[in-house]
């Protein structure tokens, strides 16, 4: 197993980890992670290849492996939030260390992305086209995802500036670090095993969001009948970014209901 990853926390109060989605990297956590500081332990983490673990990758991109890793870098239950590919690393972590998540909360995330017969998400093309890229231009192809993640919001050219500056702080991940991890958002499929989550749960939405399209949520919501689910009616992927301040509050409303916080 690769060296423990580094985290970064601030504040105090109830451990929250945020795990961010694909290709980019925990930087893009930092505006909501100021706002929450002060009502939470803010644990922010890259995953294995990305930001400050960019030279911590396991032998084996897995889900298996990374989780662990993760649970081991944070030490201590926690409330766990992940953003799209992040909500699948997430979700794995409340379904196979049970006592060391104490809420699970998805962003923009699927239990399982690509589309098929009967389930909306990501084209099969779309997700050929971004392998193709990775093989010549990994910078052009992290900055055309970046604007399939705006797509819909009302401040697109804005969104995309913003987390921009904010992973830009880091070094790009490597080709191979973004391919293996591309393929855990194709082939993770956590349908079947979504109602065994015993903890809280809340999934959060942009209803404008080109990536996870809103008429997967219905069938989330049967895969799921004892979650929670919130829509930010002009939020796109990112409604961390885009709404700040309406998703922070969602966010810490839903944990006082869960007597998880005053």
């Amino acid at each position: 197993m690769a060296n423990n990853l580094k985290v970064t926390r601030f504040g105090q109060g109830i451990p929250l980890v945020l795990i961010h989605g694909w290709g980019l990297n925990a930087g893009v956590w930092q505006p909501l992670a100021k706002k929450l500081a002060s009502d939470f332990e803010v644990i922010t983490i890259d995953l294995p290849g990305y930001g400050l673990n960019i030279d911590n990758v396991p032998t084996s991109y897995e889900l298996v492996s990374i989780t662990e890793q993760i649970k081991l870098a944070v030490g201590k239950p926690a409330v766990y939030l992940g953003w799209s590919l992040g909500g699948l690393v997430a979700t794995e972590l409340a379904k196979q260390y049970k006592n060391d998540v104490m809420a699970l909360v998805t962003v923009a995330s699927s239990p399982y992305f690509v589309a098929g017969e009967d389930w909306p998400g990501i084209e099969p093309n779309v997700l050929a086209m971004f392998h193709r890229q990775l093989e010549s231009d990994t910078k052009k192809t992290i900055e055309n995802f970046l604007k399939i993640q705006a797509m819909g919001s009302p401040h697109i050219r804005d969104d995309i500036r913003t987390i921009r500056d904010l992973i830009m702080q880091f070094d790009m991940p490597t080709k191979r670090t973004l391919e293996e991890s591309l393929l855990l958002l194709e082939t993770v499929d956590h349908r079947a095993s979504l109602s065994d989550i015993s903890c809280p749960f809340l999934r959060i939405y942009g209803r404008l969001d080109g990536l996870v399209p809103k008429a997967v949520l219905n069938k989330i919501d049967d895969l799921a009948p004892t979650s929670d689910s919130i829509v930010l009616d002009k939020a796109s992927h990112a409604p961390f970014i885009s709404h700040v301040d309406e998703f922070e509050q969602a966010l810490v409303n839903w944990l006082q209901q869960c007597k998880l916080m005053a």
